[in-house]
């Protein structure tokens, strides 16, 4: 992806004055499987928005089919993007944001109720009428196929450490298929993904960083290893009167 910063109104403005938008020029998408980490508010999800719309995938989610809208809240970045693509086009794709996945059960609903619809790529069922980690999983066993960009926004949002797990099997059977994955991630367990490249969004810049290097898995490896102790690290700091010189 590419940011065409000559067309950018402002770098004073959302998203563009965040750090990693603000000095991005491109981003390698060439691995079959890419993270984007980094904490809440770095951009992650308004970059892969990004490179969804871009892809000519629905702000909301879904298709290329879906071209619904419930309410309009994607930035303006996809304006000022590019996508460099080889040759070898998506044969098939799809963008799925935790957070609008609702809204694109309700279409999957109405356009399931035309004449020859059906909710086949939910395996059979509304996503209303299962859980939000069931009809995920679905959709990714029975409408994620070979060849295809997958664009995922949390995923792990919907999912138990369990789904988790059996994500990253239909994610090594897809890709072993030609598949290829975009996803903003918060799940240690997702970004151990083997021969994934993870992209730090936290500093100035956006840069490559290795799993167990990132702050998600350090954070958890402490906290599994001894619960009880980093608690009570962690309760007594939040106890301590302020400093007044703070």
């Amino acid at each position: 992806m590419r940011l065409l910063r000559d067309e950018v109104p402002s770098f004073d403005v959302y998203p563009f004055q965040l750090p990693a938008i603000r000095s991005l020029e491109e981003l390698p998408l060439d691995a079959q499987v890419t993270f984007l980490v980094g904490e809440n508010g770095s951009g992650k999800s308004t970059l892969v928005e990004a490179i969804a719309v871009a892809a000519g995938f629905n702000p909301e989610g879904g298709s290329r089919d879906n071209n619904f809208v419930t309410r309009r809240s994607d930035s303006e970045l996809h304006r000022h993007v590019r996508l460099v693509r080889s040759t070898r086009r998506p044969r098939t794709g799809y963008f799925l944001r935790a957070e609008s996945f609702y809204n694109v059960g309700t279409e999957a609903e109405q356009i399931a109720r035309q004449p020859g619809g059906s909710f086949a790529a939910y395996g059979g069922r509304s996503p209303h009428e299962q859980s939000h980690g069931e009809s995920f999983m679905a959709l990714v066993n029975h409408r994620f196929g070979p060849d295809g960009l997958y664009v995922l926004d949390e995923p792990e949002a919907a999912l138990s450490p369990q789904r988790q797990l059996a994500l990253l099997v239909a994610m090594h059977r897809l890709v072993t298929d030609g598949a290829q994955f975009v996803i903003a991630t918060h799940s240690p367990i997702l970004m151990a993904f083997p021969g994934a490249c993870l992209l730090r969004l936290d500093g100035e810049r956006i840069e490559p960083v290795e799993f167990r290097k990132t702050e998600h898995y350090a954070l958890t490896r402490d906290f599994l290893n001894d619960p009880d102790r980093y608690l009570r690290r962690l309760l007594a700091a939040s106890a301590a009167p302020p400093d007044p010189d703070d």
